[in-house]
């Protein structure tokens, strides 16, 4: 006999949504002042409460930023589950799956600089994220990894390339086009950036080093919606 759900009683509704609109509000703090600028003040004004109140919810700025951690890894995550399982038996090469794949992430990293800063730099002095924090980034590259090794059975990487090294590469190729656009033109889009321009060429690249067909005829091409947006 499978227990029934529990269901969250009205106070402990209310204290998750609570919760949620002090992570929205530290957000956009972020958004506007940079990872190192929020404000447990500055949150609180947003909220039209005392900063005390604040830490009813979390204990310290440090705990603030744990749990901005652990929600922006869960949307990386969320994201990279939606994608992987979107690219399932649709028969395409290797670039073109890389390059949806590459699209995705990079697009989201630029729409959400804040969490980025958060999850692949170093903004926060002395701030190291919690094992809960942590988690559903280790979730992220173990999934990543079962990715590139199905992508191995399946004939489309090279089989004598090491798994772990295709996965550390596509990391590499990845993070550097977000890092540089967003430290050198973080007003751009996916679409007109300058340097997510390159990727195409890159995921290119990357394909013929590690795929099976040494010789791809051409770069993978933006996707519809990409290119939609360039072309306006």
């Amino acid at each position: 006999m499978s227990a029934e759900p529990v269901i969250p009683d009205r106070r402990q509704r209310r204290r998750q949504e609570t919760l949620e609109e002090v992570l929205d509000h530290a957000a956009e703090i972020m958004a506007e002042q940079g990872v190192a600028g929020l404000s447990v003040g500055e949150v609180a004004r947003r909220m039209g409460i005392r900063p005390p109140s604040l830490y009813v919810y979390f204990s310290s700025k440090a705990a603030l930023y744990d749990a901005l951690f652990k929600r922006g890894a869960q949307l990386v995550l969320d994201l990279f589950r939606a994608e992987a399982e979107s690219l399932e038996g649709l028969g395409r090469s290797l670039s073109q799956m890389l390059m949806q794949s590459a699209e995705s992430f990079v697009g989201w990293s630029i729409e959400n600089p804040a969490y980025s800063q958060l999850l692949f730099w170093r903004p926060v002095p002395g701030f190291t994220p919690s094992t809960e924090a942590y988690a559903p980034a280790v979730a992220l590259v173990q999934l990543s990894h079962a990715w590139f090794a199905a992508l191995q059975q399946q004939g489309l990487i090279r089989a004598d390339a090491e798994v772990d090294h295709v996965q550390r590469d596509w990391t590499v190729l990845l993070s550097g086009v977000v890092s540089q656009q967003l430290s050198n033109a973080p007003g751009e889009t996916l679409a007109t950036g300058r340097f997510t321009a390159a990727l195409p060429d890159l995921v290119a690249m990357f394909a013929r080093h590690y795929g099976t067909d040494p010789h791809p005829s051409t770069a993978p091409k933006p996707t519809k919606e990409a290119s939609r947006v360039r072309n306006r």
